[in-house]
């Protein structure tokens, strides 16, 4: 067997576990706050760390969970892996961040996780999108919407980017396939949106034990 092909998968192995580290839950858990499995979606990404813990947890959350996203990405390029193991690495951090295998399958919805790796796939792309997501969000106060969007957004951005030459092609597939996932992951809250039954998001608002 290749050897460059058992190093590229074995990356794509390490995306997906680093991105199943369930950091909503570690966070709760090293802070003593309330598991967001608890409240809300049960979903364990920051908004939902938001209605558990409060904001702090919740940035602490974001953060994580954007630095497992890139990271994969980040150790595949440092090793000189292959443009697509990198982009691989990247997909399976989302798989994993929306499918923990530690979480039997659950998690959150990969947009934190798909960022960190579209920072280091195609940057520009999180820089032109970043309106979008906060933009929507602030008309609608809906955070799914400013996911749904942004990560749409993101995907066309890294297209036309590669277009005018910037970036590689093998971004797109990224682009196209994270952006994907995300809105699988987001399915009932498509289904809420769509028949008004969705939770606005709130800074001042936060779910008592």
């Amino acid at each position: 067997m290749d050897p460059q092909l058992v190093r590229d998968a074995a990356f794509v192995l390490v995306g997906y576990l680093v991105g199943s580290l369930p950091m909503g839950v570690i966070v709760a858990r090293v802070s003593g706050r309330r598991d967001p499995r608890t409240v809300g979606s049960g979903r364990i990404g920051g908004t939902n760390a938001f209605r558990a813990m409060g904001p702090g947890p919740a940035v602490a959350t974001g953060l994580l969970d954007i630095t497992k996203g890139g990271l994969p990405v980040l150790l595949a390029r440092l090793a000189g892996a292959s443009e697509l193991a990198q982009v691989l690495a990247g997909i399976a951090a989302v798989v994993g961040a929306c499918w923990s295998v530690l979480l039997g399958f659950h998690g959150g919805r990969g947009v934190a996780s798909g960022i960190g790796a579209m920072l280091v796939i195609q940057p520009l792309a999180v820089v032109v999108a970043a309106p979008i997501f906060f933009g929507v969000i602030a008309l609608s106060r809906y955070v799914s919407l400013g996911s749904l969007f942004g990560s749409a957004a993101a995907a066309a951005i890294v297209a036309v980017l590669v277009l005018f030459g910037i970036g590689s092609p093998i971004s797109i597939l990224y682009g196209v396939t994270a952006a994907a996932l995300i809105w699988l992951a987001h399915a009932d809250n498509i289904e809420r949106l769509l028949h008004g039954r969705e939770r606005k998001f709130s800074l001042g608002k936060r779910e008592n034990s």
